[in-house]
């Protein structure tokens, strides 16, 4: 009788949570290949983002919501390991990319996403890579990166980007759904394009791409028709990139004659796995992802692996 009420508690706590209406969000989310292999330590091998999401005055008829999102950033990269002394063994160059951004998101009654956004920071030595490296290698008691020296050289990044999402459709029980992406970049630091598929799997009725973790729409308002709702699903996400910049492998045009610069692969498959679900105010998630190698030139050929790790919080 005692776990019947216990679970009643529990249940009821998820039904009060699930019936308000959430405007706001932070949340952390970490990249390491430390999250897939405890030996694995190259290539971008960190990313942190620290954001803050909520929902803006939405004043056309045609838009469910309108999001808007803050971001600082950080991504590192590396070798095929941290410990690189000697120059002529970096089949891939240090660099670190420090940066804030704004994003906004349109979410259309019929069924797409548009977001846009604009980050500015710097590429280099002022970016932190080896103190940040550092800090997480000390933390886990690795031992410290050697090599920084021959990193990417100090740049400013400007850079523009748009996310496009359709939704395609879903089967009659409503677990099972799918969504095309396509994005693309263009800056002083990355200029790309890509296009993929987002398929859920539910273990319960997904919800729809207005109102849900899987597209960071789960906010709502007083002015809005949805509200917060329980959702826990596995998903999959295969895209194709076409890379035609990026400063942290070919070095920035702006500040030419980095010590250790590659050449591009252009046509790079990345691969998503993961879990999302929702928990009161927080929702989590963890990805595996994949992708097959950017550059030339480098040790391993056969793509890199890593992981992510997200946690999400609501305000009202």
């Amino acid at each position: 009788m005692k776990n019947f009420l216990f679970l009643l508690l529990v249940l009821n706590a998820f039904w009060i949570f699930s019936q308000q209406k959430f405007s706001k969000e932070i949340s952390f989310i970490n990249d390491n290949d430390l999250y897939v292999s405890f030996v694995r330590d190259r290539y971008y091998t960190n990313g942190m983002f620290l954001n803050y999401r909520y929902l803006a005055e939405n004043n056309k008829e045609s838009l469910e919501k309108r999001i808007f999102q803050w971001q600082i950033g950080h991504k590192m990269y590396t070798p095929n390991k941290p410990n690189v002394t000697s120059i002529n063994e970096h089949d891939r160059p240090f660099a670190g990319y420090l940066y804030g951004s704004f994003a906004i998101s349109n979410v259309y009654k019929t069924n797409k996403i548009l977001t846009t956004s604009f980050d500015i920071g710097m590429i280099g030595e002022n970016a932190f890579g080896k103190e940040i490296q550092d800090f997480i290698h000390k933390l886990y008691g690795f031992k410290l990166g050697t090599g920084w020296e021959y990193q990417i050289k100090n740049a400013i990044g400007i850079n523009f980007g748009t996310e496009y999402i359709s939704y395609i459709g879903k089967d009659s029980s409503g677990m099972y759904d799918i969504s095309w992406i396509n994005t693309a970049n263009i800056g002083t630091v990355f200029t790309d394009i890509s296009t993929g598929f987002y398929g859920r799997i539910g273990f319960k009725p997904l919800q729809k791409l207005a109102n849900s973790i899987a597209f960071k729409t789960n906010l709502n308002d007083e002015n809005t028709n949805d509200v917060r709702e329980i959702e826990s699903f596995l998903f999959i996400k295969p895209t194709v990139r076409y890379a035609i910049y990026d400063a942290t492998i070919q070095g920035s045009f702006l500040n030419p004659g980095s010590a250790v610069t590659k050449e591009l692969i252009p046509v790079v498959f990345n691969l998503e796995i993961g879990l999302k679900f929702t928990a009161n105010r927080f929702h989590f998630g963890y990805v595996f992802n994949y992708n097959t190698s950017q550059s030339e030139g480098l040790k391993y050929t056969y793509g890199n692996k890593f992981g992510t790790i997200a946690v999400h919080y609501l305000l009202h």
